[in-house]
């Protein structure tokens, strides 16, 4: 049967069908009802490297090679590791780190600013929003899906939580909307600062109503009650996380459950990639290769 023939007798597929009925989803949608045991791709937060790489005794492309040497599937690099940080890095650099991150078999998971939507002058806050904007254009040419951002450090003397968590809310949405305009997700970051709990976070999801705003679920910054709980609620409305050596459990550190982490993963039906930060004294070329070896464990045993 030629092309013009078969076309002529087979019946027409309405393009909806072919999952283009998801254009509309709602913001900030749960992923449970995704396929459980989704794949997953582990990726290493720079800021494990944290004194090497302000020390000066590692370059960002020595930890580079160091991460793909392990073989890890991508590397997240906070954005004052690049030159002249807060002022954006040279296209030179960018694009020639982003070729050894690729030459090296390393995608690039996420990449971070530092900023505080909770200060009280508008102007600052105005300031701290073009901070992020521009640091969204970096992660577009870096090659970045994500830009992990910060609620801010807290309510100041002289305002109340309500009003902090609307200028927090105005500002993820003017973020969210210039995200989207270069495809670049933001992810808030829970860092026990503003945000304390779980229900702070899902509020300021809800509240932005953007399918551009997500979260870094950061399991080590839940510090009161019982983190595990937390750390499931948010689950699965999480586009990156942070997986840590430690948690607190009704305010009391400890090693990290890594098996329930892993269920808690799961049962999120989440995709993506699992970022490991070590933190704390030790030579993070010591710390990281074992911390990888117990979450690569972990991840097996929940498959």
């Amino acid at each position: 049967m030629d092309r013009r023939t078969w076309l002529k007798t087979t019946p027409f597929i309405p393009l909806a069908t072919a999952g283009l009925a998801q254009v509309g989803e709602p913001a900030a949608r749960p992923r449970s009802d995704l396929k459980k045991g989704g794949r997953v791709k582990l990726s290493c937060n720079l800021y494990s490297f944290n004194g090497p790489l302000r020390g000066g005794q590692m370059s960002l492309a020595e930890v580079f090679e160091f991460c793909a040497d392990l073989g890890f599937d991508a590397v997240d690099p906070t954005g004052y590791y690049f030159p002249n940080y807060p002022e954006l890095p040279d296209d030179s650099y960018v694009y020639r780190i982003k070729r050894q991150a690729f030459r090296l078999g390393l995608d690039i998971s996420g990449t971070e600013v530092r900023n505080d939507f909770t200060l009280p002058d508008r102007e600052r806050r105005q300031a701290e929003v073009a901070l992020v904007k521009k640091w969204v254009g970096f992660a577009a040419r870096f090659g970045a899906p994500v830009l992990r951002v910060f609620a801010g450090k807290g309510v100041t003397e002289g305002h109340t939580e309500e009003q902090v968590n609307g200028w927090v809310v105005e500002a993820l949405r003017e973020c969210a909307d210039f995200g989207a305009k270069h495809g670049v997700m933001i992810v808030l970051q829970n860092h026990a600062d503003f945000i304390q709990t779980a229900d702070q976070v899902l509020r300021i999801l809800r509240l932005v109503n953007s399918e551009w705003l997500a979260v870094n679920l950061d399991i080590g910054s839940f510090r009161t009650g019982d983190s595990y709980a937390e750390v499931t609620k948010v689950a699965p409305h999480a586009a990156t996380w942070q997986l840590k050596e430690n948690m607190f459990v009704q305010g009391k550190e400890q090693k990290t459950d890594l098996n329930r982490i892993m269920r808690i993963v799961r049962e999120a039906g989440y995709r993506g990639y699992l970022p490991l930060e070590t933190l704390g004294e030790g030579d993070p070329r010591v710390k990281v290769p074992r911390f990888l070896d117990e979450v690569r464990k972990a991840l097996a045993a929940s498959a």
